[in-house]
């Protein structure tokens, strides 16, 4: 899948229900030896609108459903919810 495809999609919580934004302007960390993502870096909704850079970490474990209009994720496996870069 391309990250073009990846953007267009909703990034729903499984446990609560909550959505939790868009990929639309999510960013990803991988490892640049192998290529592999370590996780989608999602902007929280304040920080958009304020520019402070906080990003809810999505690690691929994390992710347990890619569908055609959204991206179901599992909080429970979060360890830790808000990273500011």
């Amino acid at each position: 899948m391309r990250w073009s495809e990846l953007a267009e999609k909703e990034c729903i919580d499984l446990v609560g229900g909550e959505r939790l934004g868009d990929l639309l302007h999510a960013d990803m960390s991988f490892d640049p030896q192998t290529g592999k993502i370590h996780a989608i870096l999602l902007p929280t909704e304040s920080s958009w609108f304020k520019k402070k850079h906080r990003f809810m970490e999505l690690t691929w474990s994390m992710i347990r459903k890619v569908g055609p209009e959204m991206l179901i994720v599992d909080s429970l496996d979060r360890k830790s919810s808000k990273k500011q870069f």
